[in-house]
């Protein structure tokens, strides 16, 4: 299905591509819900109003605040709008005449990213009353948005440019389809994850909770919830001790000269706990590869040693915007199944494959059958950006392919996704109601071992540099503990569920009888319960 969208210079085209269309038709739609709200609330000022992976929003500020009653008022006013067939008309103008513009109708907003991103000439786009600084496309005309298509959904806190110093702004959220059909299904799928909200199933059958005394996204585990963690650490601790992994046992601070020799205090620090004792600065660890590589270069390694799998169960902190945070899924101190591997390039191939080999196994055994996977590589045009030599970046992505096509995996190259330090393999997992998460990466990095001058004696009797290879299986305890709530709805399979079995004594003289069972299969390793509420 074609899409005709006009661009910003007034011009028409067709946009056939699924994803453009989507894209397209979504900020679209934000363009309109922003139209509705300025009309039914005049007082409102415009924020910003981009398409996201699933819908659309647009940030408003006004005094009074919008309540769940606003939403439907503002969806009958969009389709109103759309029942006009208004057209989106673009104008180009220079910087001076869009901060009059902006000015004049105190959209102040607008006024200061006109002044800090804007070139000497821009694009606006009319949509009845509301016009908007917007560089387009956008469809030629609302009779181009079926009514059917579009919902409001819900309403959220945010701040001005997502920092927090800034004013508060209050964010709508919608979602448009290009067709009704999908509009349902996604709709269906979206009450379906309400049913399965880990959250809510969280508190019901008291597996986690969150504390506002202890602070905002950090997980207090439950007696439950912590033998369901205990299973998964431990079957993943024997398979990986299984497949020739040490684990290892890392600090929780460190000197920040340990984060500035990483770069993570130069690069990451808005996200870093720091703080000072006697006079020196330390860190709360935000990840755990710094000090495996300590534990590395503790002693000179020879190529016989070689590879080493270092893993660990490593809880680290980072500082994530409250507005982001999100029950077990988003949080700011949650334990890792981290591994990092230091190998020769020669060995590098079948360290892949097995970390892929073994990445399939974690999923399947945990209940996941389908997923995708995404190769992320360098933008070629880019080069000068990226760390490491040409070599490294054909050998490490030599290995990722071969790797992938070895146990018959199918992927998608994503152009210029890779981090500036190494390409990575993303294994996005499918859960039961069709949402992909993203929790296995398998990632070179060229950086981390020229920084620290890792080495290995070769053959030769000289040092050479090792490769060095980060792996992740579940990303995160607490985020997979999230995903596998809402995969199984909250009943999980009998091998790890809190609670395997329930005796209930009939009446009060079979109470010490119901004990003795209770005792007896908690003492063959079952997870037993004894409810003698009768």
């Amino acid at each position: 299905m074609a899409l005709r969208v006009r661009y910003a210079d007034g011009t028409l085209g067709e946009v056939t591509d699924p994803g453009e269309a989507l894209e397209i038709y979504r900020h679209s739609t934000s363009h309109l819900m922003a139209a509705a709200v300025t009309s039914l609330y005049p007082e409102t000022h415009l924020g910003i109003g981009p398409a996201v992976s699933d819908g659309f929003y647009y940030d408003f500020q006004r005094e009074a605040s919008f309540g769940e009653e606003d939403l439907p008022l503002i969806e009958r006013k969009m389709r109103e709008l759309l029942s006009r067939d208004l057209r989106f008309e673009p104008r180009i103008v220079s910087k001076e005449e869009a901060i009059d513009l902006f000015s004049q109708k105190g959209e102040h907003l607008k006024v200061e990213l006109i002044r800090e991103k804007a070139g000497e000439r821009l694009s606006c786009y009319r949509l009845g009353d509301l016009v908007d600084f917007c560089t387009g496309p956008h469809v030629d005309s609302t009779g181009l948005i079926d009514p059917d298509s579009f919902r409001v959904l819900s309403l959220a806190g945010s701040h001005w440019k997502g920092d927090e110093r800034n004013q508060r702004l209050q964010r709508i959220y919608g979602t448009a389809f290009l067709t009704p059909e999908e509009l349902r299904s996604y709709m269906e799928q979206l009450e379906e994850a309400r049913r399965r909200d880990h959250r809510r199933l969280g508190r019901e059958l008291d597996l986690f909770s969150i504390s506002e005394e202890s602070g905002p996204g950090l997980i207090l585990w439950h007696p439950k919830g912590a033998r369901v963690r205990l299973v998964i650490e431990n079957f993943l601790r024997d398979e990986l001790l299984r497949r020739g992994y040490e684990f290892v046992s890392t600090p929780h601070i460190a000197r920040n000269a340990l984060w500035r020799t990483s770069g993570h205090y130069e690069y990451y620090r808005e996200n870093m706990y720091v703080f000072e004792i006697e006079d020196e600065e330390f860190v709360i660890k935000p990840m755990n590869c710094p000090g495996h590589i300590q534990i590395y270069r503790s002693r000179m390694r020879s190529y016989r040693d070689l590879p080493i799998r270092y893993a660990e169960f490593g809880t680290v902190y980072r500082y994530e915007k409250s507005g982001v945070l999100h029950g077990m899924l988003r949080v700011r101190g949650f334990t890792q199944d981290d591994a990092h591997i230091f190998c020769t390039r020669d060995q590098v191939y079948n360290e892949i494959t097995a970390l892929l080999d073994l990445v399939l196994f974690i999923m399947k055994s945990f209940g996941f059958d389908k997923y995708k996977v995404e190769l992320s590589v360098r933008d070629e045009s880019k080069k000068k950006n990226y760390a490491g030599t040409e070599d490294d970046w054909r050998m490490a992505e030599d290995a990722l392919i071969g790797a992938m096509r070895s146990i018959g995996m199918q992927w998608e190259r994503m152009e210029g996704e890779a981090v500036f330090y190494g390409p990575k393999i993303d294994v996005k997992l499918i859960d039961a109601i069709g949402r992909p998460w993203q929790l296995s990466t398998v990632q070179f990095d060229f950086t981390l071992p020229k920084r620290f001058a890792l080495a290995y004696i070769g053959p030769d009797g000289q040092a050479h540099q090792p490769v060095m290879l980060h792996r992740a299986l579940l990303g995160s305890i607490e985020r997979f503990m999230g995903v596998l709530i809402e995969h199984y709805a909250g009943a999980f399979p009998i091998w790890l569920a809190p609670v395997q079995a329930v005796v209930i004594p009939i009446s009060e003289r079979h109470r010490a009888y119901a004990a003795r069972v209770a005792s007896r299969l908690s003492g063959e390793g079952m997870r037993v319960e004894l409810d003698d509420r009768n």
